[in-house]
């Protein structure tokens, strides 16, 4: 089982071919994991990440540093999501 405060993770596109593929978070964590990933070109995320703007950059595999998609990422701040939690979206 899980607990209620777990941060989650979905595949929020159908399945099939498309352009564009959504993984959404939500959760505690959310941010946290992302930032984890989640690499700007020519910066690192020292500025922090505002709620509602999408940023530019890369997912980064963290154990190879190999760069696995270019992606869109935006932050949704509690309570003012679907979920009241905090909400991370990224767009690849």
């Amino acid at each position: 089982m899980y607990a209620l405060d777990d941060t989650i993770v979905a595949i929020s596109t159908p399945i099939g071919q498309g352009g564009i593929g959504i993984v959404r978070m939500s959760g505690p964590e959310a941010l946290a994991i992302a930032l984890g990933l989640f690499v700007p070109p020519g910066r690192g995320m020292t500025d922090g990440v505002e709620p509602n703007r999408l940023y530019y950059g890369h997912i980064v595999d963290p154990d190879t540093g190999r760069v696995v998609d270019e992606v869109l990422l935006s932050h949704m701040k509690e309570p003012h999501t679907y979920t009241r939690e905090a909400v991370v979206e990224i767009n690849a």
